[in-house]
């Protein structure tokens, strides 16, 4: 008489919270994402209704190379993340500094913009109804953007002190998906101003 091979009972996956850091940042760019939402409403709600110049077409220049250091940060934070996540703390600081510099880059663009918008255009956000959602919709993007660096650069200092290891993977990812949010929202911004609004 043959043994018949005893069958393991099959075990039911077992289902586990998602992180914390994790919940808490989707929960921030969704409520950071409805006020983007607002602003970008009232901005299209307004376009063409300025009874004053100038308008988008007369000043705005559109900025192609700043939206492209802007959008390449995103994929060298991706890679700064996935070397730390391997240990290569070296690789890590060289990408984590190139996305804070492209970063940097692209608030200066913003900066220059603006400067020439003020004082050579004559466009301040008391100018007209296109100043005011102007600078509301594209200074809260610079605004994140200037948070987001902020939050970089502690880390940067971190990394170059030797305070920085591959344990801390899971908050750097955490951080990362904030920039990513900052990116993905100047697509839109970028998309309102510079194409739909001209």
């Amino acid at each position: 008489m043959s043994a018949t091979p005893m069958t393991m009972p099959e075990r039911e996956p077992t289902w586990e919270l998602p992180s914390r850091g994790h919940v808490a940042m989707y929960a921030l760019i969704v409520a950071e994402a409805a006020i983007f939402i607002i602003f970008v409403v009232a901005y299209l709600f307004y376009l063409g209704k300025s009874l004053t110049g100038p308008t988008p077409k007369d000043v705005l220049e559109v900025p192609i190379f700043y939206t492209i250091c802007l959008l390449s940060s995103s994929i060298t934070i991706h890679f700064a993340v996935g070397a730390l996540r391997q240990g290569s703390v070296g690789s890590f600081k060289a990408w984590w500094f190139a996305t804070v510099a492209l970063g940097a880059a692209f608030l200066y663009g913003t900066g220059h913009e603006w400067h020439r918008l003020i004082y050579q255009d004559g466009l301040t956000i008391s100018t007209n109804l296109f100043g005011t959602t102007y600078y509301s919709l594209v200074g809260l993007h610079g605004f994140h953007v200037v948070v987001g660096l902020i939050c970089l650069s502690t880390v940067m200092a971190f990394a170059l002190r030797g305070d920085l290891g591959q344990q801390h993977t899971y908050r750097i990812d955490v951080l990362s998906l904030y920039w990513h949010f900052v990116d993905a929202v100047w697509i839109v911004v970028f998309t309102v101003v510079y194409i739909i609004g001209r």
